[in-house]
């Protein structure tokens, strides 16, 4: 897959160290992927949500951090649309943002 807006990663774990090996591992894992439907997605990350507009709520260093992403199975892209804490996940839309 490819991963559009890396710079997001990036300047999240700038801010918080400690999540940068996780946000590492998951944009490896996921650029080597090429996931076919969100359904193929949730058994490789069983803690991850569906949410609607081809968005999908993944757990990032065991619960610390939320990632959603906009996921285009047809075309292979990835959209990094947030990355945060909880509290910050919990001010947000995530069906919209």
């Amino acid at each position: 897959m490819r991963i559009i807006a890396v710079k997001t990663l990036r300047e999240f774990w700038e801010r918080n160290a400690d999540a940068e090996q996780a946000l590492k591992a998951w944009y490896r894992e996921a650029s080597e992927e090429r996931w076919k439907d969100p359904a193929e997605i949730k058994r490789r990350y069983t803690s991850a949500d569906v949410i609607p507009g081809n968005r999908m709520v993944f757990n990032i260093k065991g619960n610390s951090y939320r990632l959603i992403v906009k996921i285009h199975c047809n075309t292979g892209i990835i959209y990094i649309r947030f990355v945060g804490t909880h509290a910050e996940y919990d001010k947000i839309d995530a069906a919209t943002i």
